[in-house]
């Protein structure tokens, strides 16, 4: 059952809350699950979800781990402790900055020469708490640049090397990390044409006006999902979208301030997940889980249900219209002529 195939959950995001926070028990991946022999990517890597998702990998056996950082001396601090406790695995940290398409192309060719690839995770995100910002490179707001448009570049340039790389009955994996505030966003803008450039005249800064924006993003990012998984076969690679909850002592709210900072950190206190259940999630999007989730969204470690606004007519027309506007957006990088390859 894939997320489109399910009823949308019109309830609001408190009772969702609710759900994640007290009514889900979290689920440990089963102990017989080996990584032995695998190459893993994580974005975002040298610190909260993504390192810890990092060290499970790491003791359930994976051979090969590329941790792809902003910075290589914050990089290279973490590794080092990793490879201590794992000694004779391969740990690369290589340079992986999501707000420069310069970047992320550089990543993607070396990643090419890579004997192998069997799971991306692409675990870093961005929230904007103090004002928005522009991207000199490319023009865009910083947060439609890290979570929607160089994730959605990095999984186009890194799907031919997992393809390329799946075996029968072992396709590769990616995993795009979001959050259940993907179910919630008011995506005001969603009718704007065009779509992508609307997001780079944000107006007046807020707090909320933020939260908006990145649940507006993860929103996107279901809608790039849904829409690649009819590119890609799932039995060469699983693409989904996984949410790792409310989570304590990661780096997501670091700019939070006075009255926001004291929210976060009750919450925390109170309904957060610990970073080892919120990376539980991760691996279960990018091992637990097999074919059934190509193309969705998983949420508490079931398959969700997608936005209520991807259901309706209006939805439908502004998730064509992202996908073609990141076609052409992305068209720099070849995306069109990836996309023809993946369809053979």
């Amino acid at each position: 059952m894939t997320s489109m195939s399910l009823p949308p959950d019109h309830r609001g995001q408190g009772a969702r809350f609710i759900d994640a926070a007290f009514k889900t028990k979290p689920q440990c991946p089963p102990a017989s699950i080996s990584f032995t022999g695998q190459t893993t990517i994580i974005t975002g890597s040298n610190t909260g979800l993504g390192l810890r998702c990092a060290e499970i990998m790491l003791d359930h056996h994976l051979t090969h781990l590329i941790m792809a950082v902003r910075s290589l001396a914050k990089g290279e601090k973490a590794a080092s402790l990793l490879r201590k406790a794992h000694p004779g695995v391969d740990i690369g940290v290589w340079a992986l900055d999501m707000l420069n398409y310069d970047s992320v192309r550089s990543f993607a060719r070396r990643c090419e020469s890579l004997p192998r690839l069997d799971i991306a995770l692409l675990n870093a995100g961005y929230w904007e708490m103090d004002s928005w910002k522009i991207e000199p490179s490319t023009g865009h707001e910083t947060t439609v640049q890290v979570n929607y448009l160089s994730t959605a570049l990095l999984t186009f340039l890194l799907l031919p090397v997992l393809k390329k790389s799946s075996r029968a009955g072992h396709p590769g994996r990616l995993s795009i990390v979001s959050s259940g505030l993907a179910l919630g966003s008011q995506f005001s803008n969603r009718d704007a044409v065009p779509l992508i450039p609307s997001f780079d005249k944000p107006g007046p800064f807020s707090v909320s006006a933020g939260q908006e924006r990145y649940s507006t993003t993860k929103t996107m990012e279901c809608m790039f999902v849904y829409k690649l998984s009819q590119l890609v076969a799932a039995d060469e690679v699983i693409v989904n979208a996984v949410d790792p909850g409310f989570t304590k002592g990661t780096a997501l709210h670091r700019d939070s301030k006075g009255l926001v900072m004291k929210t976060v950190m009750a919450l925390a206190n109170t309904a957060a997940r610990t970073p080892t259940q919120g990376a539980w999630c991760y691996i279960d999007g990018v091992a637990v889980k097999g074919k059934e989730s190509h193309g969705s969204f998983v949420m508490n470690w079931h398959i969700s249900c997608f936005h209520s606004l991807m259901y309706t007519p209006e939805g439908k027309q502004t998730t064509e219209r992202l996908w073609e506007e990141t076609l052409q957006e992305l068209d720099f990088a070849g995306v069109r002529s990836i996309t023809s390859l993946l369809r053979n």
